[in-house]
């Protein structure tokens, strides 16, 4: 049996990629009925996939109606606190200009701070807007509470490393919607389609900058909607696309029928999982010394990638084989 006291994650520790371990989807609901059943619904898929498979992101920003944004933030606030024990739940505040943010955060962060998950801030423009909810969050009594950033601008996009490089940021998101619009008609509404979005020439910049910002940092890009949430095939193109092509390891849902195939598409395949899992034991097995396998040479780089693929396939509830779910097991260490 492999030894597990030379855990993968002691020896590869260090590596600016993976750094952060995240459910590959975070939905987002922010109307009362629907982010009920979205809590039922991720304890539902924990039992069936032996983890947490999708974090739950309960909206203040677009789903408190215009003067109940007080009403909204207890509501979320119960809901959380309510919320299934080991279940992963984050809450989207209104931006840091926003008149209900500052109250927004005393509310949740400062009540439902220790169970939350993470924080979701929109619209992040620069540094200055991470360390304003810092502040905020600290002041609330939820110093330890990650931040994820929705970068939905030009300007933000420019800042996408600075804002990545702060301590407290665990994750950045795309925000397509907001990131068209705010070029005054210069992207075609086409841009924010599910063809679209992938062949604007600013559009795609923004994803890679975006992307290539988060890992730099050992950070989560987040890939952004795709609004078309009946039409399933072309979710699961967009959501292949955006793992395969342009280094998202996350992205969002927001109709219960897209959680899966973002799981699936990010998930993966059978025979890379069997690779990976061959590799790994073989590194274990030599304490970490270059091995030959299939006349290819593996060392460090390589068996970093390939512990990454089965964080991934743990990720998203894929069957490990023997040799792995040792790794993966309550009584490994690091589990």
């Amino acid at each position: 049996m492999t030894a597990v006291s030379q855990h993968p994650r002691d020896v590869l520790l260090g590596a600016q990629a993976g750094a952060v371990l995240l459910p590959v989807c975070d939905h987002y609901s922010g109307v009362e009925a629907r982010m009920k059943k979205s809590l039922v619904l991720q304890a539902e898929m924990a039992a069936e996939f032996g983890a947490c498979v999708f974090d739950v992101t309960l909206d203040c920003e677009d789903g408190a109606p215009v003067g109940g944004e007080a009403d909204h933030g207890q509501l979320v606030t119960e809901l959380a606190l309510a919320s299934a024990p080991a279940m992963r739940v984050g809450v989207r505040v209104h931006p840091v200009d926003h008149a209900a943010f500052e109250a927004d955060i005393a509310t949740i962060a400062g009540r439902a701070g220790a169970r939350l998950s993470h924080l979701m801030v929109p619209k992040v423009e620069s540094l200055a807007d991470v360390t304003r909810a810092v502040a905020a969050l600290d002041a609330a009594g939820a110093s330890m509470l990650p931040l994820h950033v929705l970068i939905e601008s030009p300007l933000a996009v420019h800042n996408a490393f600075a804002i990545a490089a702060h301590p407290r940021v665990q994750s950045l998101s795309f925000g397509l919607m907001d990131f068209v619009s705010a070029h005054a008609g210069a992207i075609p509404a086409e841009g924010m389609g599910v063809e679209g979005q992938f062949s604007h020439p600013l559009v795609v910049r923004a994803k890679l900058e975006i992307a290539s910002a988060a890992h730099a940092h050992g950070k989560v890009p987040s890939h952004c909607v795709v609004t078309e949430f009946s039409h399933v095939e072309a979710l699961r193109a967009a959501a292949k696309r955006a793992a395969a092509e342009f280094g998202y390891t996350r992205m969002w849902s927001i109709h219960p029928s897209q959680i899966r195939p973002i799981l699936e598409a990010f998930a993966p395949g059978e025979g890379q999982i069997e690779q990976a899992t061959r590799i790994v034991d073989a590194a274990v097995r030599q304490s970490w010394a270059p091995v030959s396998i299939d006349g290819a040479l593996h060392d460090r780089a390589s068996y970093r990638h390939f512990w990454q693929v089965l964080e991934r396939a743990h990720a998203t509830g894929r069957v490990l084989p023997p040799e792995a779910q040792v790794w993966f097991s309550p009584s490994s260490p690091n589990t």
